[in-house]
């Protein structure tokens, strides 16, 4: 019942994009100017066209996982709940083996009844069901509390951006992750040390969770 590791983000805020696009359109003209007007619609088409224009940044995920205090913590008391359920079905599983042993020592002694056999049969399947029902519970109790924080931590990242961004003016903060949809990504662009710095400052402010 090992839960995979996910990547907890998937997307991140784009602030908006500010273009500009210059549109031209000619009206019919007089006789007298249709040299002039020719001549003007042939330097407009021969013109580059305006490229809207943006200031990017980018966010490297994988760093921040390892690097984000907040996100450590939190991977660590996930890991070490999924370990006790998962050491929960282990035992419940021993339980089980242990019982068949019993059963099956008794069958080849042949000390049981057929009563008791047909009990010890319904005893052991029923055993085998709730260790299923219960590694089923488990990983959808871990599943729902990693969607939980998923958004969480989705949110405390935008939260932080909105106010990061205040005075940097990015109009895209943008996620990258080795093996991703970005290819290259200019180190230039690469504001992950300034965030991460930034979110571990802002959560060492914060009272402890917990804590009135």
């Amino acid at each position: 019942m090992m839960i995979q590791s996910n990547r907890l983000f998937n997307s991140f805020i784009a602030c908006g994009l500010a273009a500009g696009f210059l549109l031209a359109s000619c009206g019919d003209k007089k006789a007298t100017t249709t040299s002039k007007t020719t001549t003007s619609e042939t330097k407009a088409a021969e013109a580059p066209a305006t490229a809207p224009s943006g200031k990017i940044a980018y966010v490297n995920l994988d760093t921040l996982e390892i690097r984000y205090e907040y996100f450590k913590s939190r991977k660590a008391d996930f890991e070490k709940k999924t370990a006790a359920m998962e050491a929960e079905v282990e035992k419940l599983a021993q339980n089980l083996q242990s019982e068949y042993a019993a059963f099956q020592k008794k069958a080849q002694a042949g000390t049981l009844t057929q009563a008791e056999g047909e009990a010890g049969q319904k005893k052991l399947a029923a055993m085998q069901q709730n260790i299923e029902g219960r590694r089923q519970s488990l990983g959808a109790q871990l599943m729902k509390e990693q969607e939980t924080f998923n958004k969480e931590l989705q949110q405390r990242l935008d939260n932080f951006l909105v106010k990061y961004n205040t005075d940097k003016g990015y109009d895209f903060i943008l996620s990258y992750v080795k093996g991703g949809n970005i290819l290259f990504a200019n180190k230039a662009l690469d504001i992950t040390e300034e965030v991460i710095k930034g979110m571990n400052a802002e959560d060492s402010s914060k009272p402890a969770e917990g804590a009135k």
